[in-house]
């Protein structure tokens, strides 16, 4: 498994409506993608949940690296590029990834929060607690699905989990509002760790 996303910030007067039709018109065209667990479309409104701007931000987990890269260098991906620039893609090896008691209903929100690892620590411990907590949360009985994942080149990890209702206001991280959620291959993704 890959976790990745990339982040579209835009003018503080922008009309985010233009977002949720792009959603709703080309949304479903991500269904069927080969080798994609599943794509959360997200988006940050100013003023919204603590969000100082506006954005479009989704994040994907691939079953398939190869789906990942036929994605990036694809027409979608060109058509994001055409439509915002080329964003900075920022993606993370899985480590773990299990579906919540929520997970045969549709996400409202989801969180995401980086956590970056001090030279001094060890990243065999981190991984380990980060591992634990992630456990206890696909528990929760809003948690559609939870993950975690590992950047070795910036040593940070990430946690990203789905929820059906709005995250608890205790949920540390950035809180995005899901438009649509595409899963073509959401049981290849695995359960438990991958680590």
């Amino acid at each position: 498994m890959h976790a990745m996303q990339y982040s579209v910030t835009l003018p503080a007067d922008y009309d985010m409506e233009i977002i949720r039709h792009r959603v709703r018109t080309r949304g479903h065209l991500l269904d069927t993608f080969e080798g994609l667990g599943l794509k959360a479309y997200g988006i940050r409104e100013r003023g919204t949940d603590g969000s100082p701007v506006n954005q479009y931000a989704p994040f994907y987990l691939w079953a398939d690296q190869a789906a990942m890269n036929r994605f990036l260098t694809g027409d979608g991906f060109r058509g994001v590029i055409r439509d915002f620039g080329r964003p900075a893609v920022h993606n993370w090896q899985g480590l773990y990834h299990r579906p919540g008691p929520a997970a045969g209903h549709t996400p409202a929100t989801f969180t995401r929060r980086t956590e970056p690892l001090p030279e001094s620590a060890d990243v065999a411990t981190a991984i380990e607690d980060a591992l634990a907590t992630h456990e206890k949360l696909a528990a929760a009985e809003a948690v559609h699905t939870t993950a975690l994942g590992l950047d070795p080149h910036h040593w940070e990890l990430v946690h990203f989990t789905l929820w059906t209702d709005a995250a608890p206001e205790s949920t540390a991280g950035e809180h995005f509002q899901v438009l649509h959620l595409s899963t073509p291959g959401l049981a290849r993704l695995g359960g438990g760790r991958q680590w």
